[in-house]
């Protein structure tokens, strides 16, 4: 499975292929939230850690946060809206400097942990083609390296 990440332009705001329908049935609450936790088990690890909160409890409770974001986005219990209202991602993310790059270390890591999922190969590629839209949007910081959209 390839799984590839296309360099967007900043100002790019896609409208995100929503998931398969299946991916929150074959996985269930549980397996959304290992999934999200791996993924940011290797955040924490990598170029962009510090965005995130050091391993503890503020770390768990990001995790808690983004897996409730995504099982409701997958068709599951509305566990975000209840507890934080509606998602409103870019504005929640404003208060970080999200570069082009640090959108591309978000999805290697989110790729290296989806291609771990024992799901259909059709889940894990719509999956992955939400996210990837998705992550556009979070783009608030132009990029570090003027060459990367010189294309």
């Amino acid at each position: 499975m390839d799984l590839q990440i296309k360099i967007l332009p900043p100002s790019l705001r896609p409208d995100p292929i929503m998931p398969h329908p299946k991916m929150y049935e074959l996985m269930g609450e549980a397996g959304v939230r290992k999934m999200v936790s791996d993924h940011y088990e290797l955040l924490v690890e990598s170029k962009i850690k510090d965005m995130f909160p050091p391993k503890g409890y503020s770390l768990e409770q990001a995790k808690e946060r983004s897996a409730d974001f995504f099982i409701q986005k997958l068709g599951g219990p509305d566990y975000f809206n209840q507890h934080r209202g509606a998602p409103k991602l870019s504005q929640r993310h404003s208060y970080f400097k999200v570069t082009p790059e640090g959108r591309v270390t978000w999805l290697e890591c989110y790729r290296e942990v989806l291609l771990k999922q024992d799901l259909p190969e059709e889940v894990i590629e719509k999956y992955w083609a939400y996210l990837h839209d998705f992550s556009n949007w979070m783009v608030n910081t132009p990029s570090n390296n003027q060459q990367m959209f010189s294309l």
